[in-house]
């Protein structure tokens, strides 16, 4: 079946994921096959970025998450991180425009407060021009990091408890959700890892308990809209069985496609 052919059967299909995040790995090691410094990986990654928003909104995802740098990468040589941080302002500065036409409303998951001022400042502005949009909800994980969202969020919960707001013994999953960066989103149904590497890097750690993990080896430079609609395919033909077992699935799925 041809991508056009998948494309069309994917917007109507029942089983869309609604919320799929993204580990864009493979920027560096796409540059270096190729001889060209890591930041040119980076560059030709935006474009990618553009295309996987741009199918997501076709299709009718209604939230992508994408890992655009996480409490780890502060790690990384200065020169790098400087180059990021320039790179993130000239991309939203420059494709503001096209998410506002796309209907695109933009957050920011992580800590915001620690990247440089006018990156801050050019996330903040795009935060506030989108608020209203109704369309693909697109989290931009910035500084962020699964571990450090859980303690933030059970540092809240227990400043509830001291104050005597909050019983301990009645804290429940949704007590957690609500105060997680994602609050009042769906978990991901969907998480794609490009670069081939076989991990989960801190990234939504709670949220994707029940996700499906799709891992492919084609770096994030060359993961376009073909590749993600391949991997929404494979998503819909899985089984998800949350505990239970098939024989238990199976009688729901037919009433669901009676």
């Amino acid at each position: 079946m041809s991508y056009t052919e998948k494309t069309e059967l994917l917007k109507q299909h029942p089983d869309l994921p609604s919320h799929i995040g993204i580990i864009m790995d493979g920027n560096g090691r796409w540059a270096k096959k190729r001889g060209l410094p890591r930041v040119a990986g980076h560059n030709e990654g935006v474009n990618s970025v553009q295309e996987i928003v741009e199918i997501c909104g076709e299709i009718g995802i209604k939230v992508l998450t994408i890992y655009t740098f996480s409490e780890e990468n502060w790690k990384r040589p200065g020169w790098e991180v400087t180059a990021l941080m320039q790179l993130l302002v000239t991309t939203i500065n420059k494709q503001i425009a096209e998410l506002m036409s796309k209907n695109v409303r933009i957050k920011v998951i992580g800590h915001l407060s620690k990247l440089p001022d006018i990156a801050r400042r050019s996330m903040l502005s795009a935060i506030e021009q989108t608020k209203n949009n109704t369309g693909l909800e697109l989290n931009v994980a910035l500084s962020y990091g699964g571990r450090q969202e859980l303690v933030n969020a059970f540092q809240k919960l227990g400043r509830m408890v001291k104050a005597g707001t909050l019983d301990p013994d009645a804290i429940n999953d949704d007590d957690i959700s609500r105060h997680l960066d994602t609050a009042g989103q769906p978990d991901p149904d969907l998480v794609i890892r490009t670069g081939g590497e076989n991990r989960l890097s801190n990234f939504l750690l709670w949220q994707i308990a029940y996700a499906e993990l799709y891992i492919t080896k084609t770096p994030w430079p060359e993961f376009r809209k073909p590749q993600f609609i391949e991997a929404v395919w494979d998503y819909i033909h899985r089984e998800r069985r949350y505990g239970m077992v098939s024989e238990q699935i199976q009688p729901k799925l037919a009433l669901n496609n009676a």
